[in-house]
Parts: structure tokens; sequence; C-alpha cells
């Protein structure tokens, strides 16, 4: 079981320069799971894609059900106090200390490729493509 963040997901599903790793990294583990805000943040994702036609509406759709297809019952509540401790701490975003918090309470691994928390948070964050590597 991995955290996976917003950008994970979305390599996963858009076509992008990282959707190989992320297709790699979903063989290799395939039990991802997400905290309550991946929806907003990937739905913002796709209407910049759907505003940019780089695919439909229609198709956005249809993207975005499979994702909430694939997460259903593996999201989870995060603590308000702890995202804004562990934002207060690293500097970083309270929407990406979102995904580090889950991490820390089962445990796991936070797939990402953003370096502020992979700077944040070395015990708990590791890079898509490093942990491809794995």
């Amino acid at each position: 079981m991995i955290v996976v963040d917003t950008n994970i997901i979305a390599y996963f599903y858009l076509k992008t320069e990282l959707s190989q790793l992320a297709e790699n990294l979903y063989k290799k583990d395939s039990d991802w799971v997400v905290p309550i805000l991946w929806r907003s943040e990937f739905r913002n994702v796709l209407t910049t894609f759907i505003k940019r036609e780089f695919i439909s509406l229609n198709h956005g759709i249809q993207i975005l059900e499979l994702a909430e297809a694939l997460f259903a019952e593996k999201e989870y509540a995060i603590n308000s106090a702890q995202v804004l401790n562990l934002a207060y701490i690293s500097g970083c975003s309270a929407y990406d200390c979102e995904f580090v918090s889950l991490a820390e309470n089962l445990n796991i691994s936070l797939v990402t490729m953003d370096k502020q928390i992979l700077t944040a948070f070395p015990s708990l964050a590791v890079s898509l493509k490093d942990y491809c590597l794995d």
C-alpha cells in the first residue's frame, strides 16, 4: 500500500512524459490510497486539460469516473491539526501535507515528484522514479 499524490494520479490517467512510470508504479503496487482532497485537485487538473483542449469534456468525465472507481474505499479523512503542524514545520502547502499526513498515519510511503515534499519528508516521501527502480 502506498499514498500517491494527485500528480501521480494525473500521470496515470493523462498522457504525459511520466505516464509510463506511473503505469509501472501501478504494476509494482496497485494498492493506492489518498486523502479525500485528491478529488478536488484532480478535478482541477482535468479542468485545465479540458480548457487547453488536450482532452474533451466527455473524456475528462470518463477519466474522473475511472479514477473515482479506483479510489472507492481508499480515501481517508485527515486530521486538520496534524496537517497544519506538518505545513508549519516543513514550509509545504497544507494541500501537500494532507498526503504526507496520510502516509505518516498509515506508516507507508508517499510517492510523489514534488521536490519540496521529497526534501522536507525524506523518511516518508519517495520519488516516482526511485520507487519504480526499487
